[in-house]
């Protein structure tokens, strides 16, 4: 069943990432992001090479759903930056940077 649930950004982050600040102290692969038009919108595909990742959308509410493959979470997040990152967490393609 695929389900759509509203999460507050900070529990998204602490949930996917852990203590580490996605934005400032990860690690993101090369990935590409595309769009294809679709009959509400359009639909934003995040790719790794020829991998498809996942993709994600803005609902009416404004928010944006992200739907990483063969998965069945599908969060609503407040940016599209936000998720991006959760299909490329879910992916375990983020890793904190050592550095």
């Amino acid at each position: 069943m695929i389900t759509q649930q509203v999460v507050n950004n900070q529990t998204l982050v602490q949930s996917e990432f852990g203590d580490i600040d996605p934005l400032s102290d990860a690690v993101v692969p090369e990935i590409e992001i595309d769009s294809v038009p679709d009959d509400f919108g359009e639909l934003y595909r995040v790719w790794n090479s020829y991998h498809l990742l996942g993709t994600f959308y803005q609902n009416l509410e404004g928010k944006w759903v992200a739907q990483p493959c063969n998965r069945d979470e599908r969060p609503c997040c407040d940016t599209p930056e936000l998720a991006q990152l959760f299909i490329l967490a879910v992916n375990g393609l983020l890793v904190a940077d050592a550095a």
